[in-house]
């Protein structure tokens, strides 16, 4: 009750009736909303780390011992990586996959990612490379970022040391897992000195910072576990900035009218499809403030917002899954970055799921704790990787 008391509008979060098993929902947001008020007052005393606390819970429960895979830590050119081997003989290479996790750059970790991870591998027959980037804020921007790229090229290098294909490797990633692994597309898209990845797995990703007023952000302004203020509050601890600045982002006023009308076409509501805009209100134009934008130069870079690469990247970039949900405040990003894959001939699929949300990935494996999104997510990655 006293932490409640401390700081009660955390609890203030919409729970929609159509999500996944909305009581099951609430009760999670509960627990985890006090588990963020004791470490923010943990903090406030000097006891520890506010993320600290947040990454031990996010850990999750370790998994037990796997009969059908081979699991191995190891370091791909410094960068920590488990790879998880199917123990079952192959008579050929098998594909490879790169899963990079999302907690905004400062959570998660591959202990957390693990009962993915086992199942890609053992439903795709194939070699799993999970990525154990450094987090921010201890490792500043983009330190996790050049790591996935690292731990990429060193598997496409070194494939066949490892029983890897490497006409046949995938990147995958969820949430800022899903950022850094359009950045590694992207990054490696036009380099001829490498193989070409295969594929890339976009789950619900971050792909912008410009604007915080499209239609999922106003739908889901205040949903369970990413809010929109939220979403802005894990940026600026991400790039390590004042959260002061929270306020004027939200409001666009870190936009200066240049680069609105440069962005115009990439972040635009007009192709987002009507049934995604029901209640939708443009905003009204803000202010710009020069020293706000001056703070958070960052966001215009393609590296930390994808979806501002030039058409010339772009073109160049592999088959895309992308998995949107439709309570989430990134839905739209991801509706828009396949808008754009799509003009520029990148062959895309695409699942929606109705009663998602942001993060419900991470419940896989759990059995009654998880949620059906969970599994039908996964379901839908097993079988495009399949493909390939």
């Amino acid at each position: 009750m006293v932490l409640i008391a401390t700081d009660h509008n955390f609890f203030k979060r919409e729970i929609p009736p159509d999500a996944d098993q909305p009581a099951k929902l609430r009760f999670y947001h509960s627990m985890y909303t006090l588990m963020e008020i004791l470490a923010k007052n943990l903090n406030h005393l000097g006891m520890v780390e506010e993320h600290t606390l947040t990454r031990l819970i996010m850990d999750g429960l370790p998994a037990g011992w796997d009969s059908q895979l081979s699991i191995k830590d190891l370091h791909f050119d410094g960068v920590p990586v488990r790879i998880y081997l199917p123990r079952k003989p192959s008579a050929s290479k098998r594909r490879g996959v790169i899963f990079i996790h999302g907690g905004c750059g400062i959570f998660g970790s591959i202990r957390s990612y693990e009962r993915i991870c086992r199942y890609i591998a053992r439903k795709c027959d194939s070699v799993v490379v999970s990525v154990g980037y450094h987090l921010a804020p201890e490792h500043k921007y983009p330190a996790q970022t050049l790591e996935c790229l690292t731990a990429t090229v060193h598997l496409l290098k070194a494939a066949e040391t490892y029983g890897v294909d490497p006409a046949r490797v995938i990147v995958c990633g969820d949430s800022v897992g899903g950022t850094f692994t359009t950045n590694v597309c992207q990054e490696l898209g036009q380099r001829t000195d490498i193989p070409k990845i295969r594929a890339q797995v976009l789950i619900y990703p971050f792909l912008q910072a410009l604007n915080f007023n499209l239609p999922s952000h106003q739908k889901n302004a205040a949903i369970a576990f990413l809010s929109r203020e939220r979403t802005v509050h894990f940026i600026l601890k991400y790039l390590n900035k004042d959260c002061s600045l929270k306020e004027p982002i939200l409001a666009g006023s870190h936009v200066p009218q240049s680069i609105n009308v440069k962005c115009r076409k990439l972040i635009n509501t007009d192709v987002i499809p009507d049934v995604f805009k029901l209640g939708y209100k443009p905003p009204l134009p803000a202010l710009f403030l020069p020293r706000v934008h001056e703070e958070v130069q960052e966001l215009f870079e393609p590296w930390f917002c994808p979806l501002l690469a030039e058409d010339a990247v772009v073109c160049g970039l592999p088959d895309t899954c992308i998995v949107t949900c439709e309570h989430d405040v990134l839905r739209d990003e991801g509706l828009l970055y396949k808008k754009r894959l799509e003009d520029n001939n990148v062959r895309v699929t695409w699942h929606h799921m109705e009663k998602g949300f942001h993060g419900v990935l991470g419940f896989f494996g759990y059995g009654i704790f998880s949620f059906p999104s969970s599994s039908t997510i996964m379901n839908h990655v097993v079988d495009f990787i399949k493909g390939y």
